[in-house]
């Protein structure tokens, strides 16, 4: 499931098939969950022996954000640009950019609705109950055949007249049937108004027959359209799998005004006095400027409380999203989260570049190990070879040697040893947030971030 929603997330090579123990299964279970947790999903009071249990919460909890997404993976205008077609008049696009996946889908709707000459929708509950409202989209969107040469599909209305709830939505199921779309919900669900499975539905028609065009509007600024780098993603999914408020889809916009680096220093134990910070609502007139206190006491802290480097940052930086300096605090807010893991191990010690290089070159060495590394832009990483021997040094049998490519590297063989390391680290237990391309680019900051993951692992190891 994870995979099908974040394609290549999981290495399938690292997965225990074959004559399984308490032991492996607990392996695979840490692999789904560290997994789960890269791509995004919130997991910080879920465990292995959680999903073991079987836990009903917990596991439909944790299904329900894999599903979400891989659903809402392309509900992003940079994915998907016949989304503009949804701007309203005198809007920007920047205001549409800042809308999550579920006010998009809304919007979606609501724009079918319009062109129905129904009325629109404020909500996948209460709103869709009577399914008249799915009636009218699924005419919308259904296929005319007239572009493309495609067959037409033709949706009929009688059942809209039916008198009874439970009815109506059986008849609106069997014509969103004939579009492929009859997936996660059951006519008592349509009728009880369930928001995830309703919204899932919905997802899933937009996937399917958005039905929208790219309107030829020479006026829009399609530099605005960049989708997010690999970096952005990763600092995102990871304050996304600590629980952070809201949920952050777009990483600029969505810190704003500072209310998820309020929480991420609470984190890494740097003291938020709340009495401070201005919550949301923020009032119409004047908003701006208390998301720009926020920022300003973000800032603040940052300096003078975590001491970082914040040399020219200034509050209002980051609520225009600059992206250069957001993510330098971003950076450095996922840096001392993922040291504190290890102090926390090392008996408050605090832990630099070096002691975790001395750590990784000493661990090597003690098992036999003929890789080590100079530092974290060493070139030999691009291979994987010394994060792979390190991990069958903490957890020997956990590597399996022939998945290992060793000799004359092609660009394939490491990505391939890049994807096996990162999958077979995260199934010993390791959060690692870093994706395969970090180790083959050798990129310096999340190289760190694998070997500090591993050290915290190994180190809880020998306790």
């Amino acid at each position: 499931m994870i995979n099908l929603s974040e394609p290549d997330t999981i290495d399938e090579r690292a997965i225990n098939k074959k004559k399984l123990t308490p032991f492996t299964v607990s392996e695979n279970l840490n692999l789904a969950l560290n997994s789960a947790s890269a791509i995004g999903c919130t997991v910080v009071n879920i465990g292995a022996q959680d999903l073991k249990e079987g836990k009903p919460h917990l596991v439909l909890g944790l299904l329900w954000q894999i599903i979400k997404v891989g659903l809402f993976a392309d509900i992003e205008i940079s994915r998907n640009e016949a989304l503009i077609a949804l701007l309203k008049e005198g809007e920007e696009l920047e205001e549409l950019m800042k809308l999550s996946p579920e006010e998009l889908l809304l919007r979606w709707v609501n724009y079918h609705l319009t062109n129905a000459g129904w009325r629109t929708i404020s909500n996948f509950s209460q709103d869709i109950k009577d399914s008249k409202a799915y009636f009218h989209l699924l005419n919308q969107i259904a296929p005319k055949g007239d572009r493309d040469g495609g067959s037409a599909v033709t949706i009929d209305l009688s059942g809209f007249n039916e008198k009874n709830d439970l009815k109506r939505a059986g008849f609106m199921l069997q014509e969103a049937d004939k579009l492929g779309c009859r997936q996660f919900v059951t006519p008592a669900d349509v009728v009880s108004g369930n928001p995830k499975l309703n919204l899932a539905f919905v997802a899933n028609l937009f996937n399917t027959y958005p039905c929208l065009h790219k309107p030829d509007n020479n006026d829009i600024d399609l530099n605005l359209l960049e989708g997010e780098s690999k970096e952005e993603r990763t600092f995102r999914n990871w304050m996304n799998s600590l629980g952070v408020n809201p949920y952050i889809n777009h990483l600029y916009s969505d810190l704003a005004d500072a209310l998820v680096i309020f929480q991420l220093y609470e984190m890494i134990r740097v003291p938020v006095n709340w009495n401070h910070v201005n919550k949301p609502p923020y009032p119409a007139l004047g908003g701006n400027m208390k998301k720009i206190e926020n920022c300003n006491y973000a800032v603040e802290l940052g300096k003078n409380e975590a001491k970082f480097s914040l040399v020219g940052i200034a509050g209002q930086d980051l609520n225009e999203g600059n992206a250069t300096l957001t993510l330098a605090l971003v950076w450095q807010l996922m840096r001392r989260y993922t040291l504190k893991v290890l102090s926390d191990l090392g008996e408050g010690e605090k832990v630099s570049d070096d002691i975790i290089i001395k750590w990784v070159n000493q661990t090597l060495k003690s098992a036999n190990k003929s890789t080590s590394i100079s530092s974290f832009k060493d070139k030999s990483i691009s291979t994987s070879l010394p994060v792979l021997d390190l991990i069958d040094a903490i957890a020997p049998n956990a590597v399996r040697p022939e998945m290992i490519k060793r000799e004359h590297l092609t660009d394939e063989d490491k990505l391939n040893n890049a994807k096996y390391a990162i999958s077979v680290a995260r199934k010993i237990g390791a959060r690692i947030y870093a994706l395969p391309d970090d180790l083959v680019e050798v990129k310096p900051k999340m190289v760190m971030t694998v070997f500090a993951c591993l050290m915290g692992k190994g180190l809880n190891r020998l306790k």
